[in-house]
């Protein structure tokens, strides 16, 4: 599972979330890749189901580049605790994202077998996404 070596806070503040993501919005290394539409928090374990997903419709062929870090800690309050009582403590970490981030690229197989296992991890997020390519114009 995902999870940075250490953080400066062990609990972060909740903020918002607005406006479009400006770094980590174009495609880098692949040829294909997963772009968001929305904005929305990934944990770490939705990220590990998606290369997963992707990882086992390529086989062997291809090469996989995750574009996000989860690096946000989150915290939950145990089951059935009354209200107040302080913040809860950590319970895993997340990815922020904002709308037109590349999630994942993929380089090294064809356009049918990319966008398929693109698709596949697509399922495996919380946000909407878009499939983009470089022959493309988007």
């Amino acid at each position: 599972m995902l999870m940075p070596n250490r953080t400066r806070y062990r609990k972060v503040h909740r903020g918002r979330m607005k406006g479009k993501a400006t770094r980590g919005s174009t495609i880098h290394f692949g040829e294909f890749a997963l772009k968001t539409i929305e904005c929305g928090e990934i944990n770490s374990r939705q990220i590990e189901a998606a290369r997963i997903a992707i990882s086992r419709k390529v086989k062997r062929g291809g090469k996989l580049w995750i574009r996000i870090f989860p690096d946000r800690p989150f915290t939950k309050k145990p089951a059935e605790t009354r209200m107040g009582k302080g913040k809860g403590n950590p319970e895993g970490f997340v990815a922020r994202i904002k709308p037109g981030r590349i999630l994942f690229e993929i380089s090294g197989i064809d356009d049918a077998m990319a966008r398929e296992a693109l698709s596949l991890a697509a399922h495996k997020l919380p946000v909407k996404t878009k499939i983009i390519s470089i022959h493309d114009n988007n």
